[in-house]
Order: structure tokens, then C-alpha cells, then sequence
């Protein structure tokens, strides 16, 4: 199993954990999601990998020069 296979089946565990059912219960029906606050951070950690994996650093660097100044 190759790393980028392991790494996108880790993804999908953390996405399908995170908006599934926290808990659940058989005979009663209950069921509790997970706090707000925890998907949320589980939102930020997919997406921070997924920044990572991006090409560039997400930052561009520009020389600005001034077309009025004339040397005299």
C-alpha cells in the first residue's frame, strides 16, 4: 500500500468519524453528535494537509517599482 493510499484512507476516516454519530444506542434510539468545536478542528486539520500538499507556499513575491521617479 502505497503512502498517498494510506494517507487518503486516514482522510476519509477522519471526515467519515467526524460527521458521523459520537454516540449511539441500541434499544432507546439515542444518538449524540459530536460537539461543534471538534468538527470544526477536524474541518481545519483535513484542510491544513491538504494546504500542505499544495504546490507554492501561498505566498507570491512582487517587485513594485515606481514609473514616476525619473532619474535627472
Amino acid at each position: 500500500m502505497s503512502d498517498t493510499t494510506s494517507e487518503d484512507n486516514l482522510e476519509q476516516a477522519i471526515r467519515d468519524n467526524a460527521q458521523g454519530p459520537a454516540r449511539a444506542q441500541g434499544d432507546s434510539g439515542s444518538v449524540q453528535q459530536h460537539p461543534l468545536p471538534d468538527q470544526i478542528d477536524a474541518d481545519r486539520y483535513l484542510c491544513s494537509k491538504k494546504a500542505v500538499k499544495s504546490k507554492g507556499l501561498g505566498l507570491r513575491i512582487t517587485r513594485l517599482i515606481p514609473s514616476g521617479a525619473e532619474g535627472g
